[in-house]
């Protein structure tokens, strides 16, 4: 069993790529530019998420920690 930081790691992970296909999602189907600015943040917010977690998983993996087989 994972350890619960690690785990949490991974969470992370799922959910910037959720974001990032509701934004993708919202933007096809946006009815004016206001919707467009929302989900440009959603997925600007879901990259820096996802890039914040990778950082964090390669040091969990220097330091020897991460017990997670690639998702």
């Amino acid at each position: 069993m994972s350890k619960v930081y690690n785990s949490n790691i991974v969470k992370v992970l799922r959910l910037s790529r959720e974001m990032m296909v509701l934004a993708d999602l919202g933007d096809h189907n946006r009815q004016d530019r206001s919707c467009g600015v929302l989900y440009g943040t959603l997925r600007d917010a879901a990259y820096k998420l996802r890039q914040m977690a990778q950082e964090e998983r390669e040091v969990h993996r220097k330091n020897g920690i991460w017990d997670i087989e690639e998702e």
